[in-house]
C-alpha cells in the first residue's frame, strides 16, 4: 500500500505525516490504544473486526460513550515474557510540568530516550505507563535510526529543560515522506495497557537508535507534573519475524456550526487561523491538503477518503482515531465493489477505548484494490461533554487539540 506523491506533493505528504502522527495510536485488539500495532490474534486479547450496522447514540448516552463516566476501566491483563524476550523500560529523567507554548490547553512535548542497545532488536510489545493520566491525552513512541540521532539531539538541546515542543510529529528528519510507513514503535491513548504482537511479527530497532516519546498533554484537568514511561518488549533480530508497518488513512474534517449558532469561529477561515495560531503552519494547512487529496465533499458531518493500494500487503489489524465529537468510524476494502469488505466498523465511538481490532482472517490486498476511511462527527456533543463547557461553537477542521477533531484510519500490515 504505497502512496505515490508527485515531487510537489511529497513535501505536503511529509508535513501531513508529521501532523497526523501527533494524535494517532494503533493498538492491540483487546482494549485501548497501546502497542505499536494490533497484529493478528494472539494471547493479548480477542479479535474484533466487525461489520455491524451503524448506530447513533442518543444525546443522553453520549457522555458515557465519550469517556466521561466516573467508572474506571479494568486494567488489561499483562502477558508473561515469551521465549527469547526481555523487558526494557524507558522513562523521562525527571518530572515534567506541562505548559502550553501558546494559547490553548494543549502541550505536545518530545523526550529523547536512549535504549542503549548493544545489538539490533525487534520490538514485540509496548506498555506505555502514563505518569499523570489526568493530563496525558496520548503517547507515541517514534523510532529514530542512527543516522538521525544527531538531528534529534540538536532539537533536544535547542530548548531549555528536558525535551522540546513538537506539535505534529517529532520533528526529526527522515521520518518518512508518505503515509504508508509511519515510524512508530508504539502508542497509548485512553483505555490502554500492555499489548503484545503476534509471535511472527515485530518492529526493528537498530543498535545505536534512539526513541522519541511524544506526550500530548491536555490541561483541562490540571497542570500537575508527569513522569510517563514506556516498557518495551524486545526479542533478538534473528530473521524469524516479519516486519509490521503502519499505514495512515487520514480524511478531512469539515464540521460546520449548527443552525442557529453563530460566532467569529463559525467562519472556516477564522477557525483555520485559530488552529494555525495554536499549533503552527503544518496544522493549519493540513485541512486544505486533505480536501485536495481526498476530493473533499465540503461542509458535512460525514467525510471519507479513498486511496488506491499499489503494493501487495496483508492487513493484520486496524484502528480508528477521532476526538470528542466523533460518532462513528469505519475502514473498508474496495468500497462499492462486489468484493467489498469492511475491516473496521465502530458504530458508536468511545474516546476512552481506542483499541485496535485484529483482522481475522487476515485480509490480503493487491494493486488495484482501495482503502476507504469514513468518519461521522456531531456538534451536538458540545452540549453534553464537560470539555466544551464555556467554549464557543466553531467550524471544526483538522486540529491537534483535544477539543479539535481528526478522522484517521490506521492499518497495520506486513508485506512480502
Amino acid at each position: 500500500m504505497r502512496v505515490r506523491l508527485s515531487s510537489s506533493a511529497a513535501a505536503w505528504g511529509g508535513a501531513l505525516l508529521l501532523a497526523v502522527a501527533a494524535c494517532a495510536g494503533p493498538a492491540e485488539p483487546s482494549g485501548g490504544a497501546t502497542g505499536a500495532a494490533g497484529a493478528a490474534a494472539g494471547s493479548s486479547g480477542s479479535a474484533r473486526a466487525t461489520s455491524s450496522s451503524p448506530a447513533t447514540p442518543s444525546t443522553a448516552t453520549a457522555a458515557h460513550a465519550h469517556g466521561t463516566s466516573a467508572t474506571p476501566k479494568a486494567s488489561p491483563t499483562r502477558t508473561p515474557l515469551r521465549a527469547g524476550e526481555r523487558f526494557l523500560t524507558l522513562r523521562v529523567p525527571a518530572a515534567y510540568r506541562p505548559s502550553p507554548p501558546s494559547t490553548g490547553t494543549d502541550d505536545y512535548r518530545c523526550f529523547l530516550l536512549d535504549p542503549r542497545l548493544s545489538r539490533d532488536a525487534m520490538v514485540t510489545g509496548v506498555d506505555v505507563l502514563p505518569g499523570n493520566p489526568k493530563v496525558v491525552h496520548h503517547v507515541i513512541l517514534f523510532r529514530v535510526p542512527p543516522a538521525q540521532v544527531a538531528r534529534a539531539q540538536a532539537l533536544d538541546a535547542a530548548q531549555p529543560g528536558q525535551g522540546w515542543t513538537c506539535f505534529g510529529g517529532s520533528g526529526v528528519e527522515g521520518q518518512g515522506d508518505s503515509l504508508d510507513a509511519a515510524p512508530w514503535l508504539g502508542a497509548w491513548a485512553p483505555g490502554g495497557g500492555e499489548r503484545v504482537l503476534a509471535k511472527d511479527i515485530g518492529m526493528p530497532l537498530e543498535k545505536g537508535s534512539r526513541v522519541v516519546m511524544q506526550v500530548h498533554y491536555n490541561l483541562l484537568a490540571g497542570r500537575g507534573p508527569d513522569t510517563t514511561a514506556a516498557r518495551l518488549r524486545l526479542a533478538p533480530a534473528d530473521g524469524s519475524r516479519k516486519t509490521l508497518q503502519t499505514v495512515l488513512l487520514p480524511a478531512p474534517v469539515e464540521l460546520p456550526c449548527r443552525l442557529g449558532h453563530t460566532g467569529p469561529l463559525c467562519n472556516r477561515e477564522a477557525s483555520v487561523a485559530d488552529v494555525t495560531k495554536r499549533f503552527g503552519t503544518i496544522a493549519g494547512v493540513t485541512g486544505n491538503f486533505l480536501n485536495m487529496i481526498c476530493k473533499g465533499v465540503g461542509p458535512s458531518p460525514t467525510q471519507r477518503c479513498t486511496r488506491p493500494v499499489t503494493e501487495k500487503a496483508t492487513i493484520r489489524a486496524v484502528a480508528g482515531h477521532m476526538h470528542l465529537l466523533g460518532r462513528s468510524i469505519s475502514i473498508t476494502v474496495n468500497r462499492g465493489r462486489p468484493d467489498e469488505r469492511r475491516v473496521l466498523d465502530i458504530p458508536v465511538w468511545d474516546f476512552d477505548d481506542q483499541g485496535s481490532r485484529a483482522v481475522t482472517p487476515a485480509v490480503h490486498v493487491k494493486p488495484g484494490d482501495t482503502l476507504t476511511v469514513e468518519c461521522r462527527h456531531d456538534q451536538a456533543l458540545r452540549d453534553v461533554l464537560p470539555a466544551f463547557a464555556g467554549q464557543p461553537e466553531r467550524y471544526v477542521v483538522w486540529g491537534e487539540g483535544t477539543t479539535d477533531e481528526m478522522c484517521l484510519g490506521i492499518v497495520m500490515v506486513t508485506r512480502p
